[in-house]
């Protein structure tokens, strides 16, 4: 009964701040996503501060988003993303290529596939190497491990006491990922244990960010115990149209809420931490960017900063898909019938297929000698099944992801207007340059020989895509501009450093600028070989003691690199 009355007071203090119009906060955090639903929690931990979270979206309680399994329907939602595309690719055979990004509690930790990858500890120290001072793998780590909750490992790597889960979905019940590991093996290369502690490069069990069969994002992990604090004020339907401006001093927002105008001023700071595309393009509609972008869009300038929303990267990825000879694929359970079933289990038990991503096993390997830490990234799925839930073909089949993961390309997002309703320019410019390309080449002639080991012999029918005719340079390239997709993980577009392109401070302060910070994947200067969220995750944790003048101790571990990366491709040569 006391907590329930607890909560209660909490609701009617924030009833009477609303009836009352108070428009002042400590800290304003403009997205409740993957970075600030976290670091607006973690700022009203402290009583002494008042902290505003505005989101353009709305609840993230729909079913379809908390069921692990669902996670192409709110993918594919015009309620809950954006709804960004690029324009015509000009590597791509002129393609344009859509572009997620979460219109909800949680961001896009609501959307996405649940994956939790940390990326190799050398990404990190590539960072600082990049001019992001204190940014590297020891100084990252703490922060990995205070975020997480892993229910798989238990290891001086990980974290078992923070607020996002971490598991490993059904096991790998289904035989097929054993097998994938199995044919990785027979093909040369090691087998890890937990590619986000000592060892990336290898085979493996995948994890999720999914706790007890529901999907942890961070509205899940942390939105649910900040909204019962006094000083925490969320709103949601919320649209920022301009960070305001007293001269070079970020001094609040102006937002359209119920088709009103409303503006709140932060006495502290304003934390921007709309994504890798909105960030950027919220800047410039506010006035700070490229000064010709500003004036070609009709934009009044408040302060040029040339490398806002340049360096946009983004990771690519196509299917390996076969028919597979046994009748164990998740191609007989996309029936309606067999769906009801699934999503009955899971709304009575949390437990069965429904509480899956289905991406249990992975890999992360090297494309050729010369490279130091893997660049190519592999989940596995034991079905051949679109992210909308389309099948391939009739019958039983698989699927690998495939992807080079350290694009040397860059693109850029571009406002068209004030107006910030109209979606900017976006241009990947994707396979840009012959080492992109060579890339994918690797990925091709690399993933033919793991799928084509004993391991697999026993599940391994007709090659449906890429098809055995496709050999030469020529002919894998034109496959590849034709069938490849983004892997949804688009940063960089406000990055930390110090050369003139650069956005950020290490401290995450706008340059230039006073009492304005980005918390987003825009500020990652590379992009790291994995997904996104978890380096998002823990950028948010580390920017949120920035705030608060904390920093937790770095750690030093020990991490992989193969002794002869310079002369081979994969450390058991001897194998193959």
């Amino acid at each position: 009964m006391k907590a329930l009355s607890s909560q209660k007071i909490v609701r009617k203090i924030k009833m009477i701040r609303i009836k009352r119009k108070i428009t002042q906060y400590d800290y304003i955090v403009i997205g409740a996503g993957s970075a600030g639903a976290i670091v607006a929690s973690r700022l009203s931990e402290d009583p002494n501060c008042t902290v505003l979270l505005v989101e353009c979206g709305g609840s993230d309680r729909s079913v379809f988003i908390r069921m692990p399994s669902a996670l192409g329907i709110p993918m594919n939602s015009k309620k809950y993303n954006w709804g960004f595309e690029s324009v015509p690719e000009p590597h791509l055979n002129n393609r344009r290529m859509n572009c997620p990004r979460g219109k909800v509690l949680g961001g896009t930790s609501s959307i996405n596939g649940m994956v939790y990858v940390r990326g190799h500890a050398h990404d990190y120290d590539e960072w600082e190497s990049c001019g992001a001072a204190g940014w590297n793998y020891q100084s990252c780590l703490p922060y990995f491990k205070k975020l997480e909750n892993h229910t798989c490992v238990d290891s001086e790597y990980s974290g078992r006491e923070g607020p996002v889960a971490i598991s490993g979905g059904n096991n790998m019940s289904n035989p097929l990922y054993r097998a994938f590991i199995d044919a990785g093996v027979n093909a040369g290369y090691r087998e890890t244990s937990d590619y986000n502690g000592y060892r990336q490069e290898g085979f493996g069990q995948k994890f999720m960010n999914v706790d007890s069969g529901i999907r942890a994002s961070t509205s899940h992990a942390y939105l649910k115990k900040a909204r019962k604090r006094s000083n925490f004020t969320l709103i949601k339907h919320a649209l920022v149209k301009k960070i305001m401006f007293a001269g070079k001093v970020a001094t609040g927002i102006r937002c359209e809420i119920s088709g009103s105008t409303h503006e709140f001023t932060a006495r502290r700071e304003v934390v921007l931490s709309a994504g890798a595309i909105g960030s950027p393009h919220l800047l410039q509609v506010s006035g700070v960017g490229p000064e010709a972008v500003l004036r070609a869009a009709g934009i009044e300038l408040i302060h040029a900063l040339p490398g806002v929303g340049e360096n946009l990267q983004d990771h690519l990825e196509f299917n390996f898909q076969y028919r597979c000879e046994q009748p164990i694929t998740l191609n007989s359970q996309l029936g309606l019938f067999s769906k009801a079933l699934i999503g009955s289990r899971w709304l009575l038990f949390k437990t069965g297929l429904g509480r899956s991503n289905h991406f249990e096993s992975c890999a992360f390997i090297r494309s050729r000698a010369g490279v130091m830490w893997p660049d190519i990234q592999y989940h596995f799925l034991p079905g051949a099944i679109t992210y909308d839930g389309g099948v391939a073909f009739k019958g039983h089949g698989f699927q690998v992801h495939v992807g080079h993961n350290k694009p040397t390309s860059r693109g850029h997002v571009r406002a068209m207007s004030a107006d910030v309703t109209q979606h900017p320019k976006i241009l990947f410019n994707y396979l840009a340059t012959e080492n992109d390309r060579q890339g994918f080449r690797d990925c091709v002639h690399l993933t033919r020989e793991i799928m084509n080991q004993p391991a697999m012999d026993p599940y391994r029918g007709e090659v449906i895509q890429p098809s055995n005719k496709v050999q030469n340079n020529e002919q894998i390239d034109a496959f590849i501009r034709e069938s490849v997709d983004s892997a949804y993980h688009p940063a960089g577009t406000c990055k930390i450093g110090t050369d003139a392109m650069a956005v950020v401070d290490s401290d995450l302060k706008v340059k230039g600028l006073t009492n304005l910070r980005v918390i987003d994947s825009s500020v990652f200067p590379t992009i790291p070989n994995g997904n996104l969220n978890a380096p998002t995750m823990m950028l948010a944790e580390r920017g949120a003691d920035l705030i608060k003048g904390a920093r937790k101790p770095s750690i030093s571990v020990a991490v992989y690199i193969d002794e002869l990366w310079r002369i081979q491709q994969r450390e058991c040569a001897a194998m193959r």
